[in-house]
């Protein structure tokens, strides 16, 4: 079983190439904070616009940094069954402890193909790593039901992991009914993370976590104080970690010639955009994923600076690890000139 927190690891891009620099010090930097592990190439880490050359190495990257320090997962899944059986053949070799298997995107697959055609040729063909099935239908267009993923369980003693992004509290509480004690339930979404850990029907074990790329020791504290039954103490890390976990997505209004519009900067956008700010290497975002706009950046900058204003011993690592000044950084308006689209 895992629990804890594990980061869903930005990659960091120069121009057409990923800045592999940049990514280890992003994973020291989680390793530094004390994360649970580390996921590489997961939605946050841009895996659909990776090719599989660039997929793998970041995976062999990600695996040598972690190796005794903290556990590796792998996003090895696709709408290809194929596919994934390669990568986490890939994934294997380099070492990591887990793959984690997103539900196979637009063919739509039933729950019942998802797992007999998907996810069990997976787990017997390694059963020397954890497997994680990750449901997360309002991007995929298909779910893996909590029926089929006890029947999993039993199968595969290798499939005791979900990271439940289905933001449906009821399939969560159903999930843990179906898959009983021995099995762990990680959040995929930050801002749900709590009610999961604390709710006596869920009773998830950790978070697949976003924010912990900012925010990693602080994350990990809050779930590892969660663990432990300390809700009191949870409670003042959720309210200390709010705004950063209110950014994951970004939702303005936008005016255009014909009417206005509502513009959404989904994950992994703001969190890279606020990174940058920061100072970390995170890079830009690879198209079709662009800039934030004028509205949204001031969000995402609001979201930083009420942060450091409120509690800025959550952000005091990064200044600490890569050597920058946080708040002259966040009100400095010449850093985020190039970060946002002029107009609509």
């Amino acid at each position: 079983m895992l629990s804890g927190c594990y980061t869903a690891l930005v990659t960091p891009f120069m121009p057409n190439e990923v800045d592999f620099e940049g990514l280890d010090k992003l994973v020291d930097f989680q390793i530094a904070g004390g994360v649970s592990g580390i996921l590489a190439v997961g939605t946050t880490g841009e895996s659909p616009t990776l090719t599989w050359e660039e997929h793998n190495k970041v995976i062999d990257a990600v695996a040598k940094r972690c190796k005794g320090k903290c556990q590796s997962i792998a996003g090895t899944g696709s709408n290809s069954t194929r596919e994934t059986i390669e990568s986490t053949e890939h994934a294997v070799n380099a070492g990591v402890d887990a793959a984690l298997l997103v539900d196979p995107y637009y063919n739509g697959p039933s729950s019942l193909e998802i797992r007999k055609e998907y996810v069990a040729p997976v787990a017997k063909l390694f059963p020397q790593i954890h497997i994680i099935p990750y449901v997360i239908p309002g991007r995929t267009g298909a779910q893996l039901l909590p029926e089929d993923l006890a029947i999993l369980h039993q199968q595969y003693p290798n499939v005791s992991t979900v990271k439940e992004a289905t933001g449906d509290i009821e399939n969560m509480r159903h999930t843990r009914e179906c898959c009983g004690e021995d099995f762990s339930i990680l959040s995929g979404d930050d801002d749900k993370t709590f009610t999961m850990m604390t709710d006596p029907a869920i009773r998830a074990s950790g978070v697949i976590s976003v924010a912990s790329n900012i925010a990693p020791k602080a994350v990990h504290e809050m779930t590892m104080t969660l663990n432990e039954g300390n809700r009191p103490e949870g409670e003042k890390l959720l309210a200390a970690l709010q705004p950063l976990f209110g950014i994951v997505t970004v939702k303005t209004q936008e005016d255009t010639p014909f009417g206005p519009v509502l513009c959404r900067g989904r994950n992994p956008l703001p969190a890279k955009t606020l990174m940058e700010i920061l100072g970390m290497p995170g890079g830009s975002c690879r198209q079709p994923l662009g800039k934030m706009t004028k509205k949204g950046i001031q969000v995402v900058l609001e979201a930083g600076r009420m942060v450091w204003k409120n509690n800025p011993e959550i952000l005091e690592p990064i200044a600490d690890f890569f050597g920058v000044d946080i708040e002259a950084r966040l009100y400095d308006e010449s850093i985020i000139s190039g970060l946002t689209y002029e107009k609509y």
